[in-house]
C-alpha cells in the first residue's frame, strides 16, 4: 500500500477534460456549427439513451482512474467533466460516461461559457479540450492544458495499466527562453547560449506543474513499480541536452527516459514508447505525431506567437 502523502498534504492529481475529447461527439457538434443551440440541444436530448462512442481522450482518461486501484483510495486521481454544454445537454454525455464504467462524480456545465475560469476551483492539474480558444484561456490562468488534435482512430483494448506521457522540453515543460534564441539566433547560437548557461536551471513552463503532481504519485511507489511513467522527448542534442538534465536535478523531479533526439522526427520514438499521450507546442510535431499517439498542442510561447484561434464555437 503506497504511503498516504507527502508532507502534509495528501497526494492527489486532477484532469479536467471537455465532453469533446472523452467521447465523438463530432456529429452533434457539426449540427451545432450548422444549425446553433436550439437544434443541437434537440438532437443531445432526443439521443439521450444513445451510449456516445470513445473519443481521443477516453483511453487515457480510463487509465488514469484505474490509478485509484494502485494508490488505494477513490478520488486520489480524479476526472472532471468540464463542458460548454448546459446541465440538459450535458446529461448524456455524463450516463454515457458511467455507462463506459467511469467513475466520474464532478462535473461543470456552462452553457456556452468557456469553463476556464473553473479549473483552479477545482484544482485542476491538466485540462484537455478540442476548443482551443479555452485552451489559451486556461494557460493564461495558470493551467497547463492542450488542444487535443482529432485521432485517426481511438484504441481502447490496452491490457497495459500504466499510464505513459511524454512531454516537449522548450516552451512545454520549460520556458521558451531557449527557443526565442534558437528562432532568432540559429542553432549554433543556441547551443553556444545553452552551454554557457549549463549550470543555470531553466525557468518552468507551462506543464511544470503538472510534472511535479506526477512525479509526486510516482514517489508513493518504487520506480520499478511506478504506475506512471514519463519521457521528455526533445528536438535538442549535444551539446544543449547538458542544461535540460541539471534543471530536472536542481528541480528534484524524475523523468523516466529522455530523448535527445538532435532534430530527428519525434514520431516513430512516440510509438516505441508506447505514449498514452505527447504534449508539444509546436502544430507540426503535434500533426506528425497524432497519426501514432493521443496528441495534445500546447499553444504557448514564441512558435504559437500570432497565431489565429482556429475554433469558431463550441458546446463541447
Amino acid at each position: 500500500m503506497p504511503t498516504p502523502a507527502i508532507g502534509s498534504q495528501p497526494v492527489r492529481l486532477v484532469v479536467a477534460i471537455s465532453s469533446r475529447t472523452l467521447f465523438d461527439l463530432s456529429e452533434s457538434h457539426a449540427l451545432f456549427q450548422a444549425e446553433g443551440v436550439a437544434a443541437y440541444r434537440e438532437y443531445q436530448v432526443s439521443h439521450e439513451n444513445d451510449l456516445l462512442e470513445p473519443g481521443v481522450a477516453f483511453p487515457l482518461v480510463r487509465k488514469l482512474m484505474d490509478l485509484n486501484a494502485a494508490l488505494g483510495e477513490r478520488g486520489r486521481v480524479e476526472v472532471i467533466l468540464v463542458s460548454r454544454n448546459s446541465s440538459d445537454t450535458g446529461l448524456r454525455v455524463l450516463t454515457s460516461a458511467h455507462r463506459h464504467g467511469l467513475d466520474i462524480s464532478r462535473a461543470a456545465f456552462t452553457g456556452g461559457a468557456s469553463p476556464w475560469r473553473y479549473l483552479a476551483a477545482f484544482g485542476a492539474h491538466l485540462f484537455l479540450s478540442a476548443d482551443p480558444t479555452d485552451v489559451r484561456l486556461a494557460l493564461e490562468a495558470g493551467c497547463a492544458a492542450a488542444t487535443l488534435l482529432p485521432a485517426l482512430s481511438v484504441n481502447t483494448g490496452s491490457d497495459d495499466a500504466q499510464v505513459r506521457i511524454a512531454f516537449d522540453g522548450d516552451a512545454v515543460l520549460f520556458s521558451d527562453e531557449a527557443e526565442r534564441v534558437y528562432r532568432e539566433q540559429g542553432l549554433d547560437r543556441f547551443n553556444q547560449s545553452e552551454l554557457a548557461a549549463a549550470h543555470r536551471p531553466l525557468p518552468g513552463g507551462p506543464f511544470k506543474g503538472l510534472l511535479v503532481a506526477i512525479h509526486q504519485i510516482q514517489s508513493l511507489f518504487p520506480p520499478e513499480a511506478s504506475p506512471i511513467r514519463t519521457a521528455l522527448v526533445t528536438a535538442r542534442g549535444a551539446p544543449s541536452h547538458e542544461r535540460v538534465v541539471r534543471t530536472l536535478r536542481a528541480w528534484d523531479i524524475r523523468i523516466d527516459e529522455a530523448l535527445f533526439l538532435g532534430g530527428l522526427a519525434k514520431a516513430d520514438f512516440l510509438a516505441a514508447f508506447d505514449a498514452d499521450i505527447f504534449f508539444d507546442d509546436q502544430e507540426s510535431h503535434c500533426e506528425a505525431a497524432r497519426p501514432r499517439v493521443a496528441t495534445g498542442h500546447v499553444p504557448h510561447g514564441v512558435a504559437n506567437q500570432g497565431r489565429p484561434t482556429s475554433d469558431s464555437g463550441s458546446v463541447g
